[in-house]
């Protein structure tokens, strides 16, 4: 009897596992052939039957893992609040700052620096109002988290204080936000190195007294 048991559980585990790695990879590949065809397209040109045949898949097969075209991009959204997520962990044991400069460089290349994808999902938020929806929910989560960032920041005295977190996360969403938008416009350089840019152009503004002390001696020390 518990032979039989154990070869039951033998033949069920690996069999899960296929399943669940089969699934995964099915979702991956209706979620890039999507990604390809907005930027090829644009979001509103691509229909779910062009994503499941660009996939190889059936048209019903893409409802079982998005329920809209919509929530591609709500996906793609999750993967930038995902980062956020692990940036706040990492804040959490060390220097918060050098975290933020990854963050911003990071945050921009999720986009896998397409500008044609960029210039797809920008006119979707502007033309689709269920998108613009979602944007709009994707950056009041990812405002909250930033900000969590930011409050670990100010405890350390990293951070000025005298703005607060929230505000300071808001203004990065729009410094990164306009940063993007300019360079699908015009990719003339890398876009994870010019979001490191305008981190470092940010930074000063935000810094504690003591740090911008501290940087602009440093500053007068190299002249």
């Amino acid at each position: 009897m518990a032979s039989s048991i154990a070869a039951r559980r033998h033949s069920v585990v690996p069999q899960t596992g296929r399943r669940e790695r089969h699934r995964t990879e099915i979702r991956e590949r209706l979620f890039r052939s999507a990604l390809r065809l907005f930027a090829e397209r644009g979001f509103l040109e691509t229909t779910v039957e062009d994503i499941t045949e660009a996939a190889d898949v059936g048209k019903g097969t893409f409802f079982n893992y998005f329920r809209t075209k919509e929530h591609v991009l709500a996906t793609f959204g999750g993967e930038r609040l995902a980062s956020i997520e692990r940036a706040i962990e990492r804040a959490k044991k060390g220097p918060v700052l050098p975290v933020l400069r990854e963050l911003a460089a990071d945050l921009a290349g999720h986009s896998t620096e397409n500008p044609a994808l960029l210039r797809a999902i920008y006119a979707a938020h502007a033309s689709c109002a269920p998108v613009r929806a979602e944007l709009h929910k994707r950056l009041q989560t990812g405002r909250r988290l930033l900000a969590q960032i930011f409050t670990i920041a100010q405890q350390r005295g990293e951070v000025r204080r005298d703005i607060p977190a929230a505000e300071l996360a808001r203004l990065v969403q729009v410094v990164l936000l306009g940063m993007t938008l300019a360079w699908s416009l015009h990719p003339d350089s890398s876009l994870r190195g010019t979001a490191q840019e305008a981190w470092d152009l940010f930074l000063p503004g935000i810094l504690a007294d003591t740090k911008r002390k501290t940087s602009k001696n440093r500053r007068i020390a190299r002249t």
